[in-house]
């Protein structure tokens, strides 16, 4: 017995739904995957930047910390 055109276009739309359905879920994965690597690699920067900055501090630290120890000539050696 043939089915009639009512039941193939029935059949038809509901596995176009649950492709739809599916497709639809492995873009959300995917996006999801995406932000959470954006997240991570953020994080990363943000980490990497303020080691940088504190390492910065810690060089201009010690370049102050130099040019104020120069040794000084005695008084009667100045003019």
């Amino acid at each position: 017995m043939r089915k009639s055109a009512r039941s193939r276009a029935e059949e038809l739309f509901t596995a176009t739904q649950k492709k739809d359905k599916q497709v639809l879920k492995d873009k959300e994965k995917a996006e999801r995957e995406i932000a959470e690597r954006m997240a991570k690699l953020r994080a990363l920067r943000l980490a990497k930047e303020a080691a940088d900055k504190e390492a910065a501090g810690e060089v201009a630290a010690e370049k102050a910390a130099a040019k104020s120890t120069n040794p000084r000539l005695p008084q009667a050696h100045r003019r």
